[in-house]
């Protein structure tokens, strides 16, 4: 859909849970973007403990859904999806603040090269003014199931202002043809949180799209504000998402050495580390994630769940 001066609309979604005033003020710097052509949905993951209905109340414009159960990452973004009429979708954090002039770099790739399936903007951390947390990513290492933010902790000095193709997507921030959407499909839910937009991310580029990232476009994100900085819930979804990542993006030999090196080197060296640290609860999470995807062999779905 297109607005009558030839700008083609974006749906903003966005997922709360718990943190009603945080996406009010992302909301907040929302009112001040540049590009006019949007349409906002906030989907609530059946927050347990706020009342979702504030943001309404100060911003009745937003689209408020309300999932009824927590679907996690994944699952809150996808059930927004329906409902957007917008030629390109941007899925953002709530613990994000965006510059005035964000989203016109990320539009203009994406309507400049229509084999780019994904781009994510230059991201500052908001409590360390000009220091970088994502200018893109290297290329996945499919035994080590790792790969690096690129400008990650650096000074914002004006390097990473930059267009270029990237080896992956950061969830924290993305604009998405809805088309590609349509196509490929949407997130799996089966992650709940962390590493389903890197498996959304090969999928997207299996299906011959490429992965951008667009340095002229700045988000500013807070960083694990619901899930906290360093939690053994973080701990133990990281863990299971990386694990599963492997297991639904790799095979054969190259699957054997994946989860070879993730179980026998990964495994005990991390284990080791929380030892020294008495780390206790985070020895119990990481453990408790391995035992997840050592136990979930059947009825793991490995397709993409499709748009309705």
């Amino acid at each position: 859909m297109e607005s009558k001066n030839n700008k083609p609309l974006v749906s903003i979604v966005t997922v709360n849970y718990n943190q009603s005033e945080v996406t009010c003020e992302f909301l907040e710097s929302l009112r001040n973007i540049t590009y006019k052509e949007i349409e906002i949905f906030v989907v609530d993951n059946d927050s347990p403990s706020d009342n979702p209905d504030i943001i309404k109340d100060k911003f009745p414009s937003i689209n408020l859904l309300k999932t009824g159960k927590n679907l996690g990452f994944a699952g809150g973004n996808n059930f927004a999806f329906p409902h957007c009429k917008g030629k390109y979708v941007l899925l953002i954090n709530n613990d994000t603040e965006v510059e005035p002039d964000f989203l016109e770099p990320l539009v203009d790739l994406l309507e400049s090269d229509p084999n780019i399936g994904i781009v994510n903007p230059r991201i500052q951390y908001y409590h360390s003014p000009g220091i970088l947390q994502h200018a893109g990513y290297t290329p996945f290492n499919m035994i080590t199931i790792r790969n690096f933010s690129i400008g990650y902790s650096k000074s914002d000095d004006g390097t990473y202002e930059n267009i270029s193709e990237s080896g992956s997507t950061f969830g924290a921030a993305m604009l998405v043809p809805l088309k590609v959407i349509k196509e490929v499909g949407m997130m799996a839910d089966v992650f709940f949180l962390y590493y389903e937009e890197h498996d959304w991310a090969a999928h997207i580029k299996k299906a011959g799209y490429k992965t951008y990232y667009n340095g002229k476009s700045l988000v500013y994100h807070k960083e694990s504000i619901s899930t906290g900085k360093d939690s053994p819930f973080k701990t133990y979804y990281l863990t299971r998402g990386r694990i599963l990542f492997a297991r639904r993006n790799t095979s054969g030999i190259q699957k054997l050495f994946a989860l070879l090196y993730i179980y026998f080197i990964t495994t005990p060296r991390i284990t080791i580390g929380y030892l020294l640290r008495f780390r206790f609860d985070h020895i119990w999470a990481y453990w408790k994630a391995v035992w997840w995807n050592l136990t979930h062999r059947k009825g793991i779905i490995f397709e993409l769940p499709q748009l309705p």
